[in-house]
C-alpha cells in the first residue's frame, strides 16, 4: 500500500530553487518543506548513506552547496525519487522494513491529498 501511495504523488516539475545546504538530509528536509511532499523510504535511506560517506574525509566540514550546485543537487534528489517510486519492488521495501525495527524513522510524516487513504502503511 505504501508503494502504491508513493506512486500517486507527482514529482515536482517546476523546480530549480537555489536552496543552500550542508548535508543531503538537510537539503531533503528543505525540499519536503518547500514542495509539501514526502520522499520515498529508499531515497531517505540513500541520503543518510551519502551523508555518512562524508565522515572523515577532507571535505567533511565543507558545505555541500560549495561542492555541488544546489540546482543539480535538487535535480539529483528528484531523479532518485522518481526511480524509487517507479521501479522499486514493494516486496524489497517490505524486506528492508522487516530487517529494520526503526524503519518508521525514515518514512516522512507528510501526506499530500490523493485518492488513497492518508495513511498508506
Amino acid at each position: 500500500m505504501y508503494h502504491e501511495y508513493m506512486m500517486l504523488i507527482p514529482i515536482p516539475i517546476n523546480r530549480g530553487s537555489v536552496i543552500p545546504f550542508t548535508t543531503w538530509q538537510g537539503l531533503a528536509r528543505s525540499l519536503k518543506q518547500l514542495y509539501g511532499q514526502p520522499l520515498h523510504y529508499l531515497t531517505n535511506i540513500l541520503l543518510k548513506q551519502w551523508d555518512k560517506s562524508r565522515i572523515e574525509v577532507d571535505e567533511e566540514h565543507q558545505r555541500l552547496d560549495d561542492l555541488i550546485h544546489p540546482c543539480k543537487a535538487e535535480a539529483l534528489i528528484w531523479l532518485t525519487e522518481e526511480v524509487h517510486r517507479l521501479t522499486s519492488s514493494p516486496h524489497h521495501v517490505a524486506k528492508l522494513w522487516a530487517s529494520d525495527p526503526m524503519y518508521h524513522a525514515s518514512i516522512d510524516p507528510i501526506f499530500p491529498h490523493t485518492s488513497v487513504s492518508p495513511h498508506p502503511f
